[in-house]
């Protein structure tokens, strides 16, 4: 008993293949965080928001380059994270945090490819967002903020949400006193998409939903799910809150596409059956996999 606690409490390592591909997914996220600082963002004075932002006006501020401050700043954090979220996050951040604060200093003497502050915050948005996504997915961070954010709200009455919102609106609103006005509005832009193809690149295009379907013909709409849909169904008892009658609930997990398919087969089958659908962000295990249809 007490070795299986012991080994239930151990660190799992990661194999060398998941580490490589943790690896190379950093490397390509870091280095796309770095063309879209030092060739769209940087070049016309557009910021994007916490430790990264930060780093952005200290630098122009002082004339030094910016990837020493990415790294400078995150320092403080990266221990905090060791200590708050773990060994192998802190690792990961470090490597990820490393690459980028090298990657804006090799790129810091390409001129950048646009000069227009609408371009670049729309295209640098999109390239920061993608690359800040694929290094979180993998495991890592490039910006403390949130670490920080998950500090002050053990302390305060704010969620992690609200503090962060905070301290992105203060560096985005001194960025209009450094650059003007015109340029905070463009950081808002690039922050704004950035925001977006984070949450994309993390969650993915196929974004899962979870559908349950309460139902007198439970197991005719079960089997018309698994044959006309291709998709496994569970199917768990419960209890009518107003009746007492047991009830029959279906389970499923399909992708958006299949949304409109699902409820036009539960609306054929039974008009009044009680359907609730809602995103899933990650699914993994069981029979997800979706099964031919003819």
């Amino acid at each position: 008993m007490q070795a299986g606690l012991k080994n239930a409490k151990q660190h799992s390592k990661l194999s060398l293949p998941k580490l490589v591909r943790r690896a190379v997914f950093i490397l390509l996220g870091a280095a796309l965080v770095s063309v879209g600082l030092e060739n769209f963002l940087v070049p016309n004075n557009i910021i994007d928001g916490g430790i990264v932002g930060i780093s952005i006006i200290t630098s122009h501020l002082s004339g030094i380059p910016i990837g020493v401050f990415l790294l400078l700043f995150n320092l403080p954090f990266l221990f905090i994270g060791y200590k708050q979220i773990g060994k192998t996050f802190a690792f990961s951040t470090l490597f990820a945090v490393s690459l980028m604060s090298v990657g804006t200093w090799l790129l810091h003497p390409v001129p950048p490819l646009t000069t227009d502050p609408l371009l670049a915050a729309v295209f640098g948005g999109i390239i920061l967002g993608i690359g800040v996504g694929m290094v979180i997915r993998s495991g890592g961070s490039l910006d403390g903020t949130e670490i920080m954010a998950i500090l002050f709200s053990k302390k305060t009455p704010f969620s992690v949400g609200e503090v962060v919102m905070f301290f992105n609106l203060f560096i985005l609103s001194s960025a209009g006193f450094v650059f003007g006005w015109d340029h905070a509005m463009y950081s808002l832009i690039a922050y704004y998409i950035a925001f977006k193809l984070i949450d994309i690149t993390i969650e993915g295009f196929d974004e899962s939903k979870s559908v349950w379907i309460i139902s007198e013909n439970s197991r005719e709409l079960g089997d018309a799910i698994l044959h006309r849909l291709g998709r496994g169904v569970t199917y768990l008892q419960g209890e009518g809150g107003f009746t007492g009658g047991n009830k029959l609930v279906i389970f499923c997990v399909i992708n958006r596409l299949e949304e409109a398919k699902l409820k036009s087969i539960v609306e054929e089958l039974d008009q009044s059956a009680f359907l609730a659908v809602g995103n899933i962000h990650d699914v993994k295990g069981g029979r997800f996999k979706k099964k031919d249809i003819h």
